[in-house]
């Protein structure tokens, strides 16, 4: 198999990619193995140079291929222009009057007339998305906050234009995404890779773990003057929200984490969650389309997924044909089913996509396989996977031998036929990485904070709803407030009526939902 990663909690699918498919939508010290450590706990003043540091705002340019490309976001329907400026950092908070780095921001400055509340912080997960390129296409869907709050997210440490990460260049991702290997050679192959990494960005590998893009908001809480974060995370952004309220309780303002990264689980638990989690929404995915005339061609669930493994174990064998001249191979056919998981709006992209194959086309999957995996269609990548593995093997310790996921191959493809193999794959990710991990799990206990609003669906293929209930059982009592939805897709917010209402009413109003709420 190619080297991937395991399946993130975060999809690249746009509206534009949409419609083309024909779907309606809405400086360390080396240890003794040779490896880095990742940076320590820190518990060091900031100097006044950070901290009272004043931002250039500035128009905004068009987002940086690594960012993801694309055009310069245009004005909001208010006429609010897109500010984006640079936060200076430490890169070691350890060493805070270091080194530092630069992390991206970008802003839209409250209008509505509503009372201005402040700044109303996002991360919208990966990890390695970039929240500058992110934010301007999701404003529609926050437009109520935008009458209260100014509107603020950032590229992470790693991520984008943020002292990015990079590893392999775009022709020699080409090579590795086209080629398949077993276990070994993907073993072999992530070895070479880290390599690379570690080369052209081994100074700030040790440095882009969770705990510091944590303390980054709390730096970036300050320089923008509010008191408290506001903060919304979505997928990996709930585990950076539990991960700040655990080191900074008192700092936490009305906070909202939405599809929600189970804190219990470590990297194998959450690999395999992950498979039953995609296979999941595939078998509603197929529960639907059998039931709707015209939608599919399979007689029952079953017989869909029966044909589905059937025409990938195919594709193992001979790799379709696109018009591009590249190969779909197996893995990249299982990314671009994946890549329609995430919401249910894009299940019509994944039944045409399915036909096409069938056909003998491999077109429209490797067009979602390229959007999961960050490249466009002039062949350029995004730094999404790198910053995902960097930040992935900087937070866990975890390193799972080639005889360990060998062992654990039975118990994926027992869980999950379709996605098994490749999430167990996923496991090896981190083997031969420069730098050792901090933790198994992140610590994200946060007693005397204010109570943060947590919300799961139990549709949702990528953050499993049980991970909603832990996090809000980790948080504390009083702290973790559940919200569970009764939908499919990963994140609620805009799309579930119910609890776009709740989220309003505690970032517009403070009123916290009870513990306990269900939503239809």
């Amino acid at each position: 198999m190619p080297k991937i990663p395991a399946l993130r909690t975060i999809s690249l699918l746009s509206a534009s990619l949409l419609v083309t498919l024909g779907a309606t939508a809405c400086g360390p010290d080396e240890d003794d193995a040779g490896r880095t450590e990742s940076a320590p706990s820190a518990t060091a003043e900031l100097p006044a140079s950070l901290t009272s540091q004043k931002l250039d705002w500035q128009p905004c340019r068009a987002p940086s291929t690594a960012q993801g490309a694309g055009a310069k976001p245009g004005k909001l329907p208010d006429g609010t222009a897109w500010e984006c400026t640079n936060l200076k950092a430490p890169l070691d908070y350890a060493k805070p009057a270091g080194d530092t780095i630069d992390l991206a921001m970008i802003r839209a400055k409250a209008k509505g007339g509503g009372k201005r509340i402040g700044s109303l912080v996002f991360n919208f997960g990966g990890p390695g998305g970039s929240g500058v390129a992110t934010l301007p296409g999701y404003a529609q869907a926050a437009r109520s906050l935008h009458s209260q709050y100014d509107l603020v997210s950032f590229d992470p440490r790693g991520v984008g234009n943020s002292a990015g990460v990079t590893c392999l260049s775009d022709k020699e991702l080409d090579k590795q995404r086209g080629e398949t290997h077993d276990l070994a050679g993907t073993a072999e192959q992530n070895k070479q890779t880290a390599a690379a990494c570690a080369k052209k960005s081994g100074k700030v590998l040790p440095h882009v773990g969770t705990e510091s893009a944590a303390r980054d908001m709390d730096l970036m809480r300050q320089v923008l003057g509010d008191a408290k974060l506001n903060y919304f995370g979505i997928s990996y952004g709930t585990e950076l929200g539990g991960v700040y309220a655990h080191l900074f309780p008192k700092h936490v303002g009305r906070t909202v984490l939405d599809a929600v990264v189970d804190p219990t689980q470590d990297s194998v638990q959450e690999s395999l969650d992950q498979a039953k989690g995609f296979q999941l929404a595939l078998d509603n995915y197929l529960a639907h389309c059998v039931k709707t005339p015209g939608t599919c061609a399979y007689r029952s669930p079953e017989d869909g997924r029966r044909q589905i493994a059937q025409l990938l174990a195919k594709i193992g064998k001979q790799p379709l044909p696109t018009k591009s001249g590249r190969k779909l191979t197996k893995e990249q056919a299982v990314l671009g089913i994946a890549e329609t998981l995430y919401a249910k709006e894009a299940w019509p992209v994944l039944s045409a996509s399915l036909s096409h194959a069938e056909q003998g086309s491999g077109d429209n999957l490797l067009m979602l396989a390229d959007s999961y995996l960050g490249r466009d269609d002039k062949g350029h990548y995004n730094n999404m996977e790198p910053a995902n593995a960097a930040i992935s093997c900087a937070d866990t310790k975890q390193r799972p031998t080639l005889k360990e996921v060998q062992a654990k191959l039975p118990e994926f493809r027992k869980a999950s036929p379709i996605f098994g193999e490749l999430t167990a794959t996923g496991l090896l990710s981190c083997t031969g990485w420069p730098v050792t991990g901090k933790a198994d799990t992140p610590e994200v206990s946060a007693p005397g904070a204010a109570p943060i609003v947590v919300i799961g669906n139990a549709g949702d293929p990528a953050t499993p709803v049980a991970g909603a209930r832990k996090m809000a059982e980790k948080l504390g009592k009083g702290v973790g407030m559940l919200l569970t939805v009764k939908g499919e897709g990963h994140g609620t917010y805009g799309v579930n009526e119910c609890a776009t209402k709740a989220v309003n009413g505690h970032l517009l109003n403070g009123k916290v939902p009870a513990d306990g709420t269900v939503c239809s």
